[in-house]
């Protein structure tokens, strides 16, 4: 018996199961009628609940666990894998049963949830995943796949637009391609460079797991605004910052880069250490189904880029640990090619200066091999007009990941 008939089997038992508690509660309510013996006032529960108990808490626990686990087991691809999605968004009782089930990036190495976005990935194989610029829109797209599929039915996990300011340039990160306003639900993050483009601040929409949150008076009143929503972000949480070396006279090769992730440890990289894993989002997304699609393409979309949407006060994080520290990882110089080369195990096929490697950048105190230290954590590469591959791992999530991919699409005169 294939998956999808025992799928539709286990939807069909519990409609039964619903049209039976329905009629055994007519039987039951004319029996009471004919009946001389008396019965204690009660009032009956309204006969909604009656039919939404029937339907979903009738189920074998034992029948359902077993179902969704083999769900889990065999759907380890989108667009298939939205079964999984859609099983935890039955009922309060799927759900729990489904998130017991579903395990993080980093130890199945899947993407389910909107908050697996938020989660380091896996330690062993890289999550590989494309972005899709679109130069007319200034956004950018980022795919869970490969490569582009022909249908362009690829799973959509972020999105982000820029936003050129008098004095910085923006990057919104949304959970869709059709809403970037600070205020929305899906609002995830932003990135914000300096005015030459040679410094970018990673801003999250929650505060990371086990640091000290420090609020300014401007961002307390924020928080204390009555005109704020209790369900949508208050604040941007500076997590890391991306650096450029400057390199005006271009002699100092490809492009330098340094990434200080204040919000994970550098002993997450040793054996044995641990990377902040969030359970959920501060609002009520996380139980919303992802988008299997972007915006349709050539609609016009409301996209609100008001000041006081895009310009709130950041609020800084404290943290006892040091933070972990990523640098590009040095390309050679080919001498037949005339050019800088670095192995991307055929992910890029295109020579571009926003191609790039990180490694951690460890000092000896550290007890981190040197194998550790060559392994790449992050990946970023042309292989089309504006198609780009991006593999992360652990200890990265997709949005860090993202953010810090986003750093390249800016001009950087100053740096190459």
């Amino acid at each position: 018996m294939s998956l999808k008939s025992i799928v539709r089997e286990l939807w069909e038992l519990k409609d039964g199961m619903g049209s039976m508690s329905r009629r055994g509660g007519e039987r039951k309510h004319w029996h009471r009628k004919r009946t001389s013996h008396i019965a204690p006032d009660q009032v009956p529960p309204p006969s909604s609940e009656v039919i939404q108990q029937g339907r979903w808490s009738n189920l074998p626990p034992e029948l359902l666990l077993d179902i969704i686990r083999r769900v889990e087991d065999s759907e380890t691809s989108w667009p298939a894998r939205a079964v999984v999605v859609f099983c935890a968004s039955v009922c309060k009782s799927w759900r729990t049963i489904t998130r017991e089930i579903v395990q993080t990036p980093e130890q199945c190495g899947r993407l389910t949830f909107p908050i697996s976005l938020k989660q380091p990935g896996p330690r062993e194989s890289p999550i590989q995943c494309f972005i899709r610029r679109d130069r007319a829109t200034s956004t950018y797209c980022l795919y869970y796949g490969l490569v582009p599929s022909e249908d362009e039915n690829d799973k959509l996990l972020l999105a982000a637009k820029k936003i050129r300011r008098a004095t910085s340039t923006d990057f919104v990160v949304s959970l869709v391609a059709d809403d970037f306003s600070r205020a929305s639900s899906t609002y995830v993050g932003k990135l914000r460079s300096n005015f030459l483009g040679t410094k970018f601040t990673i801003y999250d929409s929650q505060p990371p797991c086990e640091s000290t949150v420090q609020l300014n008076s401007r961002s307390s009143r924020r928080f204390h605004s009555k005109q704020v929503s209790p369900r949508v972000p208050a604040c941007n949480y500076s997590v890391g910052t991306v650096s450029y070396e400057l390199n005006v006279l271009r002699t100092r090769g490809p492009r330098r880069m340094h990434c200080i992730m204040q919000s994970i440890p550098v002993s997450s990289i040793e054996e044995g250490g641990k990377a902040p894993t969030p359970t959920s989002f501060p609002n009520s997304f996380d139980q919303q189904q992802f988008s299997p699609l972007p915006a349709p393409k050539g609609k016009d979309t409301v996209t609100d880029f008001s000041s006081s949407s895009l310009s709130e006060p950041s609020v800084s994080i404290q943290s006892s640990v040091e933070p972990l520290v990523l640098k590009n990882k040095a390309p050679r110089w080919h001498e037949q090619l005339q050019c800088w080369c670095l192995n991307f195990r055929g992910r890029v096929t295109v020579a571009s200066v926003k191609n790039f490697q990180l490694v951690a950048s460890v000092g000896t105190s550290h007890n981190v091999s040197a194998a550790d230290q060559e392994k790449v954590i992050l990946q970023f590469g042309k292989i089309g007009k504006d198609i780009f591959t991006m593999d992360y791992r652990y200890p990265l999530s997709a949005f860090q990941a993202f953010a810090v991919c986003l750093s390249s699409f800016d001009t950087k005169p100053a740096c190459e």
